[in-house]
Protein backbone atom coordinates (compact mmCIF):
# COMPACT_ATOMS: atom_id res chain seq x y z
CA UNK A 1 0.00 0.00 0.00
CA UNK A 2 1.47 3.43 -0.46
CA UNK A 3 1.71 6.31 1.81
CA UNK A 4 -1.51 8.34 0.96
CA UNK A 5 1.15 11.32 1.30
CA UNK A 6 3.87 10.35 -1.48
CA UNK A 7 0.52 9.31 -3.94
CA UNK A 8 -0.47 13.22 -3.17
CA UNK A 9 3.29 14.41 -3.47
CA UNK A 10 3.57 13.24 -7.19
CA UNK A 11 0.17 13.52 -8.09
CA UNK A 12 0.73 17.38 -7.21
CA UNK A 13 4.12 17.57 -9.50
CA UNK A 14 2.07 15.96 -12.25
CA UNK A 15 -0.08 18.55 -12.28
CA UNK A 16 2.26 21.33 -11.61
CA UNK A 17 4.14 20.13 -14.93
CA UNK A 18 0.55 20.01 -16.84
CA UNK A 19 0.98 24.05 -16.04
CA UNK A 20 -2.46 23.35 -13.23
CA UNK A 21 -1.91 26.62 -10.74
CA UNK A 22 -2.31 25.59 -6.95
CA UNK A 23 -1.23 22.01 -8.02
CA UNK A 24 -1.34 20.40 -4.34
CA UNK A 25 -4.84 21.90 -3.92
CA UNK A 26 -6.45 20.29 -6.58
CA UNK A 27 -4.32 17.00 -5.93
CA UNK A 28 -6.05 17.19 -2.35
CA UNK A 29 -9.62 18.01 -3.77
CA UNK A 30 -9.19 15.32 -5.89
CA UNK A 31 -8.19 13.16 -3.72
CA UNK A 32 -11.38 14.02 -0.97
CA UNK A 33 -13.49 13.59 -3.71
CA UNK A 34 -12.54 9.97 -3.76
CA UNK A 35 -12.64 9.56 -0.05
CA UNK A 36 -16.04 11.00 -0.41
CA UNK A 37 -14.92 13.58 2.11
CA UNK A 38 -14.51 17.43 2.72
CA UNK A 39 -11.39 18.59 1.16
CA UNK A 40 -10.32 20.71 5.04
CA UNK A 41 -11.05 16.83 6.81
CA UNK A 42 -8.51 15.50 5.01
CA UNK A 43 -6.09 16.68 7.76
CA UNK A 44 -7.41 14.44 10.05
CA UNK A 45 -9.25 11.45 8.17
CA UNK A 46 -6.69 11.56 5.48
CA UNK A 47 -6.04 7.41 5.64
CA UNK A 48 -2.33 5.92 5.86
CA UNK A 49 -2.07 4.48 2.08
CA UNK A 50 -4.43 3.97 -0.75
CA UNK A 51 -5.67 0.44 -2.00
CA UNK A 52 -4.35 -0.53 -5.69
CA UNK A 53 -7.57 0.27 -6.40
CA UNK A 54 -8.26 3.23 -5.22
CA UNK A 55 -4.72 4.58 -6.21
CA UNK A 56 -5.60 3.81 -9.75
CA UNK A 57 -9.17 5.54 -9.61
CA UNK A 58 -6.97 8.59 -8.33
CA UNK A 59 -4.30 8.14 -11.03
CA UNK A 60 -7.58 8.32 -13.56
CA UNK A 61 -8.76 11.68 -11.61
CA UNK A 62 -5.52 13.05 -11.49
CA UNK A 63 -4.78 12.28 -15.52
CA UNK A 64 -7.85 14.28 -16.36
CA UNK A 65 -7.08 17.39 -14.24
CA UNK A 66 -3.51 16.92 -15.96
CA UNK A 67 -5.63 17.21 -19.41
CA UNK A 68 -7.04 20.84 -18.01
CA UNK A 69 -10.64 19.27 -17.46
CA UNK A 70 -11.82 22.05 -14.56
CA UNK A 71 -12.05 20.42 -11.81
CA UNK A 72 -15.81 21.09 -10.97
CA UNK A 73 -16.73 18.64 -14.20
CA UNK A 74 -14.47 15.63 -12.51
CA UNK A 75 -16.12 16.10 -9.25
CA UNK A 76 -19.46 17.12 -10.37
CA UNK A 77 -19.91 19.88 -7.61
CA UNK A 78 -19.45 23.81 -7.66
CA UNK A 79 -20.03 26.04 -4.89
CA UNK A 80 -21.98 29.29 -5.24
CA UNK A 81 -23.26 31.63 -2.95
CA UNK A 82 -22.55 29.28 -0.11
CA UNK A 83 -24.49 26.57 -1.55
CA UNK A 84 -23.30 23.38 -3.97
CA UNK A 85 -24.41 22.91 -7.85
CA UNK A 86 -24.01 20.74 -9.92
CA UNK A 87 -22.35 20.90 -12.90
CA UNK A 88 -20.94 18.98 -16.11
CA UNK A 89 -19.72 20.20 -19.31
CA UNK A 90 -22.92 20.74 -20.34
CA UNK A 91 -22.87 24.04 -18.16
CA UNK A 92 -20.90 27.22 -17.64
CA UNK A 93 -19.32 26.56 -14.49
CA UNK A 94 -20.51 28.83 -11.72
CA UNK A 95 -18.04 32.23 -11.04
CA UNK A 96 -17.57 34.06 -8.12
CA UNK A 97 -17.71 37.31 -10.21
CA UNK A 98 -21.15 35.94 -10.93
CA UNK A 99 -22.45 36.64 -7.39
CA UNK A 100 -22.56 40.29 -8.17
CA UNK A 101 -25.09 39.92 -9.80
CA UNK A 102 -27.00 37.75 -7.13
CA UNK A 103 -25.90 41.03 -4.95
CA UNK A 104 -27.26 43.68 -7.11
CA UNK A 105 -30.42 41.43 -7.62
CA UNK A 106 -31.14 41.50 -4.00
CA UNK A 107 -30.75 44.78 -3.51
CA UNK A 108 -34.96 44.90 -4.17
CA UNK A 109 -38.78 43.08 -3.62
CA UNK A 110 -38.87 40.65 -6.18
CA UNK A 111 -42.42 38.48 -6.85
CA UNK A 112 -40.87 36.62 -10.00
CA UNK A 113 -37.78 36.49 -11.39
CA UNK A 114 -36.84 35.56 -15.65
CA UNK A 115 -33.58 34.09 -15.86
CA UNK A 116 -32.64 34.03 -19.28
CA UNK A 117 -29.20 31.44 -20.01
CA UNK A 118 -30.78 29.28 -17.38
CA UNK A 119 -27.26 27.06 -17.40
CA UNK A 120 -26.53 25.40 -14.03
CA UNK A 121 -29.43 27.53 -12.44
CA UNK A 122 -26.80 28.67 -9.91
CA UNK A 123 -28.25 32.57 -10.77
CA UNK A 124 -32.35 31.73 -10.34
CA UNK A 125 -31.86 29.21 -8.06
CA UNK A 126 -29.72 31.40 -5.40
CA UNK A 127 -32.35 34.26 -6.05
CA UNK A 128 -35.38 31.77 -5.29
CA UNK A 129 -33.05 30.46 -2.12
CA UNK A 130 -32.67 33.75 -0.69
CA UNK A 131 -36.57 34.57 -1.20
CA UNK A 132 -38.66 31.99 -0.16
CA UNK A 133 -41.81 33.82 -1.56
CA UNK A 134 -40.63 34.07 -4.69
CA UNK A 135 -41.30 32.12 -8.04
CA UNK A 136 -38.65 31.62 -11.34
CA UNK A 137 -38.87 30.73 -14.32
CA UNK A 138 -35.67 30.00 -16.22
CA UNK A 139 -35.15 29.38 -19.90
CA UNK A 140 -32.19 27.99 -21.81
CA UNK A 141 -31.39 26.24 -25.40
CA UNK A 142 -29.85 23.87 -24.36
CA UNK A 143 -32.00 20.47 -22.80
CA UNK A 144 -29.24 19.26 -21.20
CA UNK A 145 -29.08 22.35 -18.96
CA UNK A 146 -32.47 22.45 -18.20
CA UNK A 147 -31.77 18.97 -16.80
CA UNK A 148 -29.05 19.95 -14.80
CA UNK A 149 -31.25 23.14 -13.69
CA UNK A 150 -34.13 20.71 -12.32
CA UNK A 151 -31.47 18.39 -10.55
CA UNK A 152 -30.28 21.44 -8.25
CA UNK A 153 -33.23 23.18 -7.65
CA UNK A 154 -34.39 19.88 -6.63
CA UNK A 155 -31.05 19.42 -4.14
CA UNK A 156 -31.83 23.26 -2.98
CA UNK A 157 -35.84 22.55 -2.19
CA UNK A 158 -37.05 24.98 -4.08
CA UNK A 159 -38.35 22.79 -7.66
CA UNK A 160 -41.78 23.95 -6.26
CA UNK A 161 -40.95 27.22 -6.82
CA UNK A 162 -38.87 27.17 -10.64
CA UNK A 163 -40.74 26.13 -13.57
CA UNK A 164 -37.68 25.84 -16.60
CA UNK A 165 -38.61 26.33 -20.31
CA UNK A 166 -37.01 25.03 -23.29
CA UNK A 167 -36.48 28.90 -25.51
CA UNK A 168 -34.50 30.69 -27.30
CA UNK A 169 -33.97 34.01 -25.32
CA UNK A 170 -37.52 35.31 -24.98
CA UNK A 171 -39.09 32.96 -27.96
CA UNK A 172 -41.03 30.81 -25.62
CA UNK A 173 -41.39 32.89 -22.76
CA UNK A 174 -44.69 34.74 -21.58
CA UNK A 175 -46.00 37.26 -19.16
CA UNK A 176 -44.22 40.19 -17.28
CA UNK A 177 -42.15 39.64 -14.37
CA UNK A 178 -40.63 42.11 -11.71
CA UNK A 179 -37.30 40.95 -11.84
CA UNK A 180 -35.16 39.37 -15.23
CA UNK A 181 -31.37 38.39 -14.58
CA UNK A 182 -29.20 36.97 -17.70
CA UNK A 183 -25.08 35.64 -17.46
CA UNK A 184 -25.15 35.69 -21.42
CA UNK A 185 -22.39 34.75 -23.69
CA UNK A 186 -20.42 37.88 -23.69
CA UNK A 187 -16.95 36.58 -24.82
CA UNK A 188 -16.05 38.10 -28.17
CA UNK A 189 -14.91 34.97 -31.14
CA UNK A 190 -11.31 37.03 -30.91
CA UNK A 191 -11.06 36.76 -27.30
CA UNK A 192 -11.97 32.96 -27.51
CA UNK A 193 -8.23 32.00 -28.45
CA UNK A 194 -7.27 33.75 -25.07
CA UNK A 195 -9.03 31.61 -22.97
CA UNK A 196 -7.49 29.06 -20.37
CA UNK A 197 -7.97 25.20 -20.98
CA UNK A 198 -10.21 24.79 -18.29
CA UNK A 199 -12.93 27.24 -20.04
CA UNK A 200 -12.52 25.66 -23.66
CA UNK A 201 -14.17 23.00 -21.91
CA UNK A 202 -17.28 24.55 -20.61
CA UNK A 203 -19.92 24.95 -23.88
CA UNK A 204 -18.72 27.19 -26.53
CA UNK A 205 -22.66 28.53 -26.66
CA UNK A 206 -22.51 29.79 -23.43
CA UNK A 207 -19.57 31.09 -24.05
CA UNK A 208 -19.42 33.71 -27.10
CA UNK A 209 -22.23 34.26 -29.29
CA UNK A 210 -19.80 35.20 -31.55
CA UNK A 211 -18.64 38.26 -33.40
CA UNK A 212 -18.39 41.20 -31.07
CA UNK A 213 -19.78 39.17 -27.72
CA UNK A 214 -23.10 42.03 -27.35
CA UNK A 215 -25.46 40.09 -29.78
CA UNK A 216 -27.75 38.83 -26.89
CA UNK A 217 -27.48 42.30 -25.05
CA UNK A 218 -29.19 43.42 -27.85
CA UNK A 219 -31.78 41.03 -27.99
CA UNK A 220 -31.99 41.00 -24.22
CA UNK A 221 -32.58 44.86 -24.38
CA UNK A 222 -35.48 44.66 -27.11
CA UNK A 223 -37.65 42.33 -25.52
CA UNK A 224 -37.07 43.78 -21.95
CA UNK A 225 -40.09 45.65 -22.50
CA UNK A 226 -42.65 43.40 -23.02
CA UNK A 227 -41.66 41.21 -20.50
CA UNK A 228 -40.93 43.68 -17.62
CA UNK A 229 -43.84 45.21 -15.66
CA UNK A 230 -43.65 48.85 -14.96
CA UNK A 231 -40.93 49.56 -12.28
CA UNK A 232 -39.02 46.18 -13.35
CA UNK A 233 -35.41 45.90 -13.27
CA UNK A 234 -33.40 44.01 -15.65
CA UNK A 235 -29.89 42.65 -14.39
CA UNK A 236 -27.46 41.72 -16.67
CA UNK A 237 -23.15 40.20 -16.08
CA UNK A 238 -21.22 41.77 -18.45
CA UNK A 239 -17.24 41.09 -19.91
CA UNK A 240 -15.17 43.98 -17.54
CA UNK A 241 -14.48 46.15 -20.42
CA UNK A 242 -17.95 46.11 -21.70
CA UNK A 243 -20.25 48.54 -19.47
CA UNK A 244 -20.10 51.50 -21.85
CA UNK A 245 -21.26 49.45 -24.94
CA UNK A 246 -23.98 47.65 -23.11
CA UNK A 247 -25.38 50.89 -21.41
CA UNK A 248 -26.03 52.19 -24.60
CA UNK A 249 -27.23 49.50 -25.65
CA UNK A 250 -30.09 49.38 -22.84
CA UNK A 251 -30.65 52.97 -23.15
CA UNK A 252 -31.40 53.00 -27.13
CA UNK A 253 -34.05 50.29 -26.15
CA UNK A 254 -35.79 52.98 -23.62
CA UNK A 255 -34.71 51.29 -20.08
CA UNK A 256 -34.47 54.12 -17.69
CA UNK A 257 -31.67 54.41 -14.94
CA UNK A 258 -29.15 52.37 -16.47
CA UNK A 259 -25.95 51.39 -14.63
CA UNK A 260 -22.88 49.74 -14.56
CA UNK A 261 -21.92 48.20 -11.19
CA UNK A 262 -18.41 46.04 -10.17
CA UNK A 263 -17.38 43.37 -8.50
CA UNK A 264 -15.21 42.73 -5.65
CA UNK A 265 -12.33 42.88 -7.97
CA UNK A 266 -13.24 46.58 -8.90
CA UNK A 267 -14.16 45.85 -12.38
CA UNK A 268 -17.41 46.24 -14.12
CA UNK A 269 -19.68 43.13 -13.96
CA UNK A 270 -22.94 44.06 -14.18
CA UNK A 271 -25.45 46.64 -15.68
CA UNK A 272 -29.12 47.21 -14.43
CA UNK A 273 -31.71 48.96 -15.88
CA UNK A 274 -35.52 49.65 -15.28
CA UNK A 275 -38.39 49.42 -17.19
CA UNK A 276 -40.32 53.17 -16.39
CA UNK A 277 -42.98 53.29 -14.29
CA UNK A 278 -44.44 52.91 -10.79
CA UNK A 279 -42.90 50.26 -8.70
CA UNK A 280 -44.68 46.81 -8.90
CA UNK A 281 -47.33 46.33 -6.34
Amino acid sequence: MTPTGLILRDASVRLRAAGVEDAMRDARRLLAHLLGIAAERLVVDMPAGLSAAQEAEFAALVARRAAREPLSHITGSRLFYGRAFQVSADVLDPRPETETLIEQALQAPFRDVLDLGLGSGCVLLTLLAERGEATGVGADLSPAALQVAAGNAADLGVAARASFVLSDWFDAIEGAFDLIVSNPPYISEAEMAELSPEVLHEPRMALTPGGDGLSPYRVIAAGAGRHLRNGGRLLVEIGWQQGPAVQQIFRDAGLAQVQVHSDLGGKDRVVSALRSGASPG
